[in-house]
Parts: structure tokens; sequence; C-alpha cells
């Protein structure tokens, strides 16, 4: 009777082609959406609190419609939608305005909690709404919401498998290509794990750690 067993040589063998996709898939969708997403909502956030409320109700019905609908759906409908487009360039722009939406509450936690004086002595001091924004609301309104925005940084890059809806081969598909190759998936699907492991958990103890700090100087 044979029992498990782990293949050091298919685990080396398959360690480069892991890294390839995860460096050129991965983590260049994480970090490009996670920008797009942390301007967007940031964007939403201030649209939200500057308009009419009849605006506003539609902006929010928008936002809604988008957080609370699976990414994979909407992979698929912009894949199918701009058929002319490269499915990683899709990829991108569909994981920053899905995650701009959960981003764009946590900003406005944020502006909320800015205390009303400040606003008010912004006004006192004639400063105008841009510069009120620049120099007096965000800076704080970011103390306590930059580790919430990197929570769900560390939770977009652990939705990229998603994209194997669209045809991507991100680092979840290329060990199970590499698996299905080689009639063995053990190897494969555990070094993803540890790769995302070791990826993920340094930028939580970072993310805490930065909790921290703002916590203390706030």
């Amino acid at each position: 009777m044979s029992g498990w067993s782990w293949n050091w040589e298919l685990a080396w063998e398959a360690l480069p082609e892991l890294l390839y996709a995860f460096f050129t898939v991965t983590l260049v969708v994480t970090v490009l959406s996670t920008a797009i997403a942390a301007v967007l909502g940031l964007f939403i956030a201030i649209l939200r609190r500057s308009v009419p409320r009849a605006v506003d109700r539609i902006i929010k019905f928008i936002v809604d419609f988008i957080r609370m609908t699976p990414i994979v759906v909407q992979l698929l409908f912009a894949y199918y939608t701009f058929l002319d487009v490269e499915p990683i360039t899709i990829g991108i722009v569909v994981f920053g305005i899905h995650y701009s939406t959960y981003m764009a509450e946590v900003y406005r936690a944020g502006i909320d909690a800015v205390p009303r004086g400040q606003w008010e002595a912004s006004t006192a001091l004639s400063m105008s709404t841009r510069r009120t924004w620049t120099a007096v609301v965000i800076p704080q309104a970011l103390r306590a919401t930059v580790p919430a925005l990197g929570n769900y940084a560390i939770s977009m890059f652990k939705d990229t498998p998603f994209l194997l809806a669209i045809g991507i081969v991100e680092l979840v598909q290329a060990s199970l290509a590499f698996g299905g190759s080689h009639f063995r998936y053990v190897e494969a699907i555990t070094l993803a794990g540890l790769i995302f492991l070791a990826a993920s958990y340094p930028t939580s103890l970072l993310i805490s750690r930065l909790e921290k700090r703002l916590a203390f100087r706030y």
C-alpha cells in the first residue's frame, strides 16, 4: 500500500513556472488594480459628499450593484463585451472598479470620522474647498482607513484565481496546468499556496504594524 509522498524533483520543476505566473500576472494585477481601486474609491467617496442627495442615491445604487454582483460575473460580462481588449487589461480594470466600491465605503467612514470642528475651522480660516480636502480632511481620514484599505488589497490578491474565468493563466491556473501535464497535483498546488502565503502574510503584518503606528499618532 502506497502512502502520501512528496516529490522534490517535481516541486523544483514546477517552481519556476509558478513564480513566473505569480510575478507576471498575479502580482501585476493586484498592484495595478489596487492603485485603481484606491484612487477611484477616494473619488467616489468625495463625489458622494459633494453632489445633491438625488444624485448621491444614484451613485449609491451603482456602487451597491457593483459590490453585490459576483466578480466572476463582472469579469465574464466585460470579457464578452470588449472582445478587442486584452484579458489581463479587463482583469485589472474589473478588479479595480469592483474593489473601489469597497474602498469608497472605507474612505467615507474615514471622512465622516473627521471632527466637525475641523470643517468649521477650515471655513473660519477662509480655506478653499480644495484646500480643505487636501490639507485637512483627507490626511486625517487616511489615518483611519489605510489599514482597512490594505486588507482589501490582500483580499484582492487572494481573489486573482477568478481570472481563470476569462482564460488568464495566473498562479493557481499555472499550478493546475502543471499538475495536469504531470498527472500529479500535490506539489504544484502546495507551492501555489505557499507562494500566496509568502506574499500575503508579511503584508498583513506590515498593515498591522502600520495600524498601530497610526493609532498611536492619532
